[in-house]
């Protein structure tokens, strides 16, 4: 049955209907490749026994997805299971209710097989901020999988899981799905209700999807997108199911935009770029006008992120002082120690230096200094990607400036500042608050993934999700996976 291990939730529903394999045994399957494998890779805090899991099979319509198990990135609420955060301060926290997502999903039988290990409160690029455990990447034991969603990928990378629920504020599911070679999209802000997901930046948090196929991710998106009531920030939009647009071709006349200034930014691996230009020659085969153009905000939105990501880290993050929930120092001997003792033990140390930025770039005489114009230049940013839609259908970027990293590339502040510069190449999407997908396309010399990210207009993922399938069903890189878990 291994040969199950890489196969697609269609696949894996037709098994299913031509009763090679049962819905129960399929479960069993993946939760011994968990137990088997999960210890190579670190990508599950927790996963849950068999019976707890069919107790979520409680399904009032079908879908492709039901009976499939998935993995929940640690900070979507599931009922009754623990939300940590992958922090000690909420290493106890049990979720009172479910994510809408969670909800939706459970509605159409899918099952949750466990919790995937992220960075700390998703505040990195690594998931080795985790206060429990790293990930690594599933194609070299020394690697990082990215973050901060980097469980969620790894998982599905490595063949332990079909699918995987992760998270985005500056593109945490788009660059581990890079640097881990499998699918992964970020969606309009708003199109995911974010009732349930434990907020880091509130105006940047999105709900993302994680699959090895283009066709997958449509299948969960249909599922978990439209409006909710419970969400003030949800779009008032209908599901829809997103598979009806993959029919293996591009759009007529679709004009691809390649952002040469991420394409030529510094610290641009040699290797990467040859692969993202093989891709662009593939696309102009499919049809599609290739356009050069540059994006001058561009330049700006990594800094305008890490203002705005901290300031609302800060702002979010000062509800976990140990009265409420969460941990609590049992060394305090006053109210003023509950406060400073359980967030300096509860907190890990990356977590406690976006809550000091972001508490600096708030205060009195840095405010307007900062905060202020980060804001300006993010409406500045929304303005020129919405003229640039206006000439383009979709744009064209790296997922990430070279192959995953070592874990010993933290050694130094310049190479953790290195670490913080890919941001630039993913957060765009999430200040301006439009769709992007990650997709892989190739693999470096020593068979490291490379990948490339298309974005679209708010609202575009249809767009998307059919370009992105033309592509992969023209190319061979999503039928590859790592030796060592095949």
């Amino acid at each position: 049955m291994n040969n199950i291990a890489f196969a697609s939730i269609v696949e894996l529903q037709k098994l299913v209907t031509d009763k090679k394999i049962s819905h129960e045994e399929l479960l069993e399957f993946f939760l011994h490749r968990f137990k088997q494998y999960d210890p190579l890779l670190g990508s599950a805090i927790e996963v849950f026994d068999k019976e707890s899991i069919l107790k979520f099979d409680s399904y009032t319509k079908k879908n492709y997805i039901h009976g499939i198990p998935g993995l929940i990135k640690d900070n979507i609420c599931m009922k009754g299971r623990i939300a940590s955060c992958a922090s000690k301060i909420l290493q106890n926290y049990r979720a009172p209710y479910n994510a809408t997502a969670i909800e939706r999903l459970a509605e159409v039988g899918a099952l949750f097989i466990g919790r995937a290990n992220m960075d700390e409160f998703a505040m990195g690029s690594s998931t080795a901020t985790s206060a429990y455990q790293k990930t690594y990447n599933p194609w070299s034991a020394d690697r990082v999988a990215g973050g901060s969603s980097g469980g969620s990928i790894a998982a599905v990378a490595a063949g332990l899981i079909p699918w995987a629920l992760g998270s985005e504020t500056g593109g945490s599911v788009r660059q581990p799905a890079t640097l881990c070679g499998i699918v992964g999209l970020k969606p309009t802000y708003g199109l995911v209700s974010r009732y349930g997901l434990i907020a880091y930046a509130s105006s940047l948090d999105q709900i993302g999807v994680a699959t090895r196929t283009v066709y997958d991710n449509a299948i969960v998106l249909s599922v978990i997108a439209g409006h909710d009531v419970r969400d003030a920030t949800s779009l008032p939009v209908n599901a829809i199911d997103f598979t009806q647009y993959l029919t293996g071709k591009i759009r007529p006349g679709l004009r691809i935009g390649v952002i040469e200034n991420a394409l030529q930014a510094p610290g641009m691996d040699v290797e990467v770029v040859e692969q993202l230009e093989r891709a662009l020659r593939d696309f102009e085969k499919l049809g599609a006008t290739i356009e050069r153009i540059k994006i001058p905000t561009m330049d700006y939105s990594a800094a305008a992120y890490f203002i705005m990501s901290r300031a609302e880290a800060a702002s979010n993050l000062a509800r976990f002082d140990g009265i409420r929930y969460g941990m609590r120092s049992r060394e305090a001997r006053n109210l003023e120690e509950v406060y400073e003792l359980s967030r300096a033990q509860g907190f890990g140390n990356e977590v406690k230096l976006r809550i000091l930025m972001g508490n600096y770039v708030l205060s009195v005489g840095h405010a307007d200094e900062f905060y202020q114009r980060a804001k300006q230049v993010q409406q500045i940013m929304k303005q020129e990607f919405e003229q640039i839609f206006q000439k383009i259908d979709v744009l064209f970027s790296p997922g990430s400036p070279a192959q995953a990293f070592t874990f010993d590339s933290f050694v130094t502040p310049e190479q953790e500042l290195q670490m913080d510069a890919q941001d630039y190449f993913s957060c765009s999407a999430n200040l301006v608050g439009i769709p992007a997908i990650a997709v892989p396309c190739g693999f470096t010399k020593n068979k490291m993934p490379i990948g490339f990210q298309l974005t679209g207009p708010a609202l575009a993922e249809s767009l998307l999700l059919q370009t992105a399938y033309a592509y992969e069903q023209h190319t061979p890189w999503h039928t590859m996976h790592p030796e060592r878990f095949v």
